[in-house]
Parts: C-alpha cells; structure tokens; sequence
C-alpha cells in the first residue's frame, strides 16, 4: 500500500486545485487504473465533474457522479459524503480525513492553504502508523 502527497506550490493548481486532481485522474484512466474520487462535498463533487469534461479537449476521461446502477462499469467515480460505493485500486482523497477503505494506492492532493498543510501532516502519520509506503510530490 502506497500514500502519494501532492502539495501544490504552482500557480496553475494554486488558482484551481482541481485541475491538479484531473491531470491525476487523466492519468489513472491511461494506466488503466479503476479510480474513486473521494470529494469534500457534494459541490466539490460537482465541480469536479464539469471540470474532468473540459480541462482537455484531447482527453476523454469516463467519469460520474457515484450512486448510480452502472458505477462498477465506470472508469472513474466522484464519491460524495454519505455515499457508499465498492473499493478500487486507487483513491484520490480530497477529504480531511484518512481514505478507510481498501486500496493499493491513495493520492492525496493538498492545497496550498496552510490549515490543509496541518491536515495533510495528521494524514500523513495516520497512514505511516497503518503500514503504508509515503511519497511527497511538490507540484
């Protein structure tokens, strides 16, 4: 198991942390990876599913919000709070806290702000103490 730190320092993530998030997204989908976007809020949610259709016009990423009949079929699903859905491989985690289910992968995309440094710092520890392999990628 493996916790990878994205601390954004550039200007193009500073302005929109989401777009850091779709270009890890992008990613997943080419490595051919099942990916759960674990969102804040269900704005958060929202915005990242309009973002993931126009961030690239060369990328097609399939994507949805979870909850629907056809989720185990969609390569890359926007979980909610309060909305349960099966693990895979990889999470990216935009909650304060710690990704609980099963996976081999979390990424873990932290703003700039400082109050989400001090978060990421509690995440960081909670997934050394639960035996996962950290990475901290400056972006």
């Amino acid at each position: 198991m493996r916790a990878d730190f994205y601390l954004i320092d550039k200007p193009r993530f500073r302005e929109q942390p989401l777009l850091l998030v779709c270009e890890l997204t992008k990613r997943a989908f080419a490595s051919q990876q099942p990916t759960l976007i674990l969102a804040r809020d269900h704005a958060q949610a929202e915005e990242l599913d309009e973002l993931l259709w126009a961030f690239d016009e060369d990328a097609f990423i399939p994507h949805q919000l979870a909850g629907d009949d056809d989720d185990a079929d969609t390569a890359v699903l926007i979980v909610p709070p309060g909305i349960d859905t099966p693990d895979r491989p990889l999470v990216i985690n935009l909650r304060e806290n710690c990704h609980d289910g099963r996976c081999e992968r979390v990424l873990e995309v932290v703003a700039a702000d400082p109050a989400e440094r001090d978060g990421s710092r509690l995440r960081w520890r909670e997934y050394q103490r639960r035996g996962f392999e950290l990475h901290k990628n400056d972006m």
